[in-house]
């Protein structure tokens, strides 16, 4: 039988896996879980999946060089999320280890997201619960309405898209910037950067992490924007300068901001960031739905299947280097290089 080896802690399987998924990961193989209450150090990891033929890994599991070289018998890697930049695949293809992604299935639940603090910060929902949790008077602001607002969102992926039917349907005036698609979506105005961040009463952060968008939200990026404009991320950290941020807040060059997201471990915000009066702060949670999460858990559970029945999954992303795979009896027949 399959051998599996599973990598979330409990809490992890419960919130990012689930029961489902898990049932039919069973029913494929032998699974293997992690008995730690916590993501595994270098060291557990290659002792826990010695002799293991699949592993499939939370986002948080690392996989640099050094756990395939140690990993004689692994044939494959199914990564339970996008994000694949912590593991290392050219490592994984020279030892012919597949590597498999799963397919974005958050854009709801975050573009709800979204759509929420975009609420909070324009009616101090959360300032006003937290002054009330002190047994403090809250203090009494006039609001704002969605309606009628400019939503700037950088970067139209499968959240923009989303995100700008939600904004229409509110009843705002939708402009988007990425240089890499023509937006056709009637309601939406393509716009470029510069204009976003001038125009926009809220601008949303979803550019992809890559080394021309690091730090694309820095000083003179939030200078552009609007005194009263709200600045909201729910990408990667890494695209936005933490100290530029906390500048604009204190200085009030923009009037608050939201993140879901930051630069401290597994894309938590910062605690110095998160903390700020202005700032509305969530643990990274904003594809945390079941839904979005049972999503990506039946992808790897799809994955496993596939290879099981000697075909090559769907969402690979170094087949030609997976030279392991006729190790697994579906694929023993087929030549190197090959496909079924």
């Amino acid at each position: 039988m399959t051998k599996i080896y599973l990598t979330h802690s409990p809490d992890a399987l419960k919130n990012y896996y689930g029961d489902r998924a898990l049932q039919e990961l069973r029913a494929l193989g032998d699974v293997k879980l992690n008995p730690f209450d916590r993501p595994l150090s270098l060291d557990e990891f290659v002792r826990e999946a010695q002799g293991q033929d699949i592993v499939v890994a939370s986002r948080d599991s690392a996989a640099p060089a050094a756990l395939f070289e140690q990993l004689p018998e692994l044939v494959a890697f199914c990564r339970v999320a996008v994000d694949i930049r912590n593991i290392d695949v050219g490592a994984a293809s020279r030892h012919g280890v597949l590597v498999t992604r799963a397919t974005p299935g958050f854009d709801t639940s975050v573009a709800e997201w979204i759509v929420g603090v975009m609420i909070d910060l324009s009616r101090g929902i959360s300032a006003a619960a937290a002054a009330y949790w002190q047994q403090r008077a809250p203090v009494i602001a006039m609001g704002r309405e969605l309606r009628g607002s400019v939503l700037g969102v950088v970067g139209y992926g499968f959240i923009g898209q989303r995100l700008a039917e939600l904004g229409i349907a509110l009843g705002m005036q939708v402009v988007v910037n990425d240089p890499l698609i023509e937006i056709t979506q009637p309601g939406v105005e393509q716009a470029s950067f510069d204009d976003v961040l001038k125009r926009g009463d809220y601008v949303v952060c979803l550019a992809p992490a890559t080394p021309e968008t690091a730090d694309l939200f820095n000083s003179a990026a939030f200078a552009r924007m609007r005194s009263q404009a709200f600045f909201i991320n729910a990408s990667r950290g890494e695209l936005v300068d933490d100290q530029a941020l906390l500048h604009a807040l204190d200085a009030g060059v923009i009037a608050g901001a939201a993140v879901d997201v930051g630069r401290a471990a597994d894309q938590m915000p910062s605690p110095a960031l998160a903390a700020h009066p202005k700032l509305v702060a969530s643990p990274h949670v904003g594809g945390l739905t079941p839904p979005a999460i049972e999503h990506q858990a039946m992808d790897t559970v799809r994955q496993v299947r596939a290879l099981l029945n000697g075909v090559i999954p769907e969402h690979a992303v170094n087949a030609e280097c997976a030279a392991r795979l006729t190790r697994l009896p579906a694929f023993s027949g087929v030549l190197q290089g090959e496909r079924p």
